[in-house]
C-alpha cells in the first residue's frame, strides 16, 4: 500500500501544470537556462526512470535533493521532528480521552455524561481539523487570550514555548478523540457480554473492577487498532493545522514542494510518515493476534 501511494504521489506531482526548473529559477529565466537546469537535475529523463532512481535511493537512505539543490535529508531532519512531536502529543491526548470517555460512557450508559457524549462526539467527528483550529483560536486566543494564535520558533527551529503547542494539539485531538470514544464504548459494551464478565457480576464484584479487570483487556485490541488508524489522520491533519498556527513542521515544506512541482521532495515527505503509520498499524495487528491467542 505504501509503495502504491508513493507511486501515485510521485506521478501526480509530475503531471501538475508548471515546470519545476522554472519554479526554482524564477520567471525571468530564459528557455535555455531552464533546459540546462532540467538536464542538471535529471528532470528531462522519463518519469519511470526518475521514480525508480529515487526509490532506490530511498531504500539506501538517500532521499536526493530538492529542485533548489538542497539535500532533502537536511530539509526533513529540521522539520519532521516538530511534526512528529505535534502528532505524538495529539495521539497521547487522544488515547487518554478515549479510554476515559469510553469507560464513563460504558459505566453509565444512561447518565448525564452519556447524554452529552452521544451528540457531541457525533458533531465533532463531522467537523474537520481546520474548523476546530479556527474556533480554538477565536475562543482561547483572540477571546480569552490564554494561548498564542501563532507559533514562534527558537534558535533551534522548535516552538519557543510549550504553550504554543496547546491549541494545535487540541485541534488535532478533538476530532479523533470523538471517533475513538465511540469505538471504545462499542468495544467495551460488546466485551461486557462475555461469559466471564457475567460470572464476575454474579460474584458481586464492583463495576469499575469488572470494567478494568475483565472487560477492558478484551476490548483493548479494538481500541488499539482504532488509535493506530488515527495516527494517519493525526499526521495528515497536522499538515493543515501547521499552516493555521504557522507551526514549523513539515506542512510548510509540503506546501512549498507542491508549489515548486518538486515530486521528489513531495514523495519523500509522504514516505517518512507513511512508513511510521505502516509500522504502527502492524504493531496494532500484532497486539490483536497476541490478545486473542489460544481463544
Amino acid at each position: 500500500m505504501l509503495l502504491a501511494v508513493l507511486t501515485l504521489v510521485f506521478a501526480a506531482v509530475d503531471f501538475l501544470p508548471g515546470n519545476a526548473a522554472r519554479a526554482a529559477l524564477g520567471r525571468d529565466a530564459t528557455p535555455e537556462q531552464v533546459a540546462a537546469y532540467e538536464h542538471a537535475l535529471g528532470l528531462d529523463r522519463p518519469l519511470a526512470v526518475r521514480y525508480v532512481d529515487w526509490l532506490g535511493g530511498l531504500l539506501t537512505g538517500d532521499l536526493g535533493t530538492t529542485v533548489r539543490g538542497i539535500p532533502i535529508g537536511e530539509v526533513v531532519s529540521t522539520k519532521m521532528p516538530n511534526t512528529l512531536l505535534l502528532g505524538g502529543l495529539a495521539l497521547v491526548v487522544t488515547a487518554l480521552v478515549t479510554v476515559a470517555g469510553g469507560a464513563v460512557w460504558a459505566l453509565r450508559p444512561r447518565g448525564i455524561s452519556a447524554r452529552v457524549l452521544s451528540p457531541s462526539t457525533t458533531m465533532m467527528i463531522a467537523v474537520p481539523e481546520f474548523v476546530v483550529a479556527t474556533m480554538l483560536v477565536f475562543v482561547f486566543s483572540l477571546g480569552a487570550g490564554w494561548f498564542p494564535a501563532v507559533t514562534i520558533t527558537n534558535a533551534a527551529g522548535a516552538p519557543a514555548s510549550p504553550s504554543m503547542l496547546v491549541l494545535p494539539v487540541l485541534a488535532l485531538a478533538i476530532p479523533q478523540s470523538a471517533w475513538n470514544i465511540r469505538v471504545a464504548r462499542a468495544a467495551l459494551v460488546d466485551a461486557s457480554g462475555s461469559p466471564h464478565v457475567s460470572a464476575a457480576e454474579l460474584d458481586g464484584l464492583g463495576q469499575r473492577h469488572i470494567l478494568f479487570r475483565h472487560v477492558f483487556p478484551i476490548a483493548l485490541p479494538t481500541i488499539a487498532t482504532s488509535l493506530a488508524t488515527s495516527v494517519g489522520m493525526l499526521l495528515g491533519g497536522a499538515l493543515v493545522v501547521e499552516t493555521i498556527f504557522n507551526y514549523p513542521g513539515i506542512g510548510s515544506v509540503l506546501a512549498g514542494s507542491v508549489a515548486d512541482r518538486d515530486a521528489v521532495l513531495v514523495a519523500s515527505v509522504v514516505a517518512l510518515p507513511g512508513a511510521a503509520i505502516t509500522v504502527i498499524l502492524l504493531a496494532a495487528d500484532l497486539l490483536r493476534v497476541w490478545a486473542v491467542r489460544g481463544r
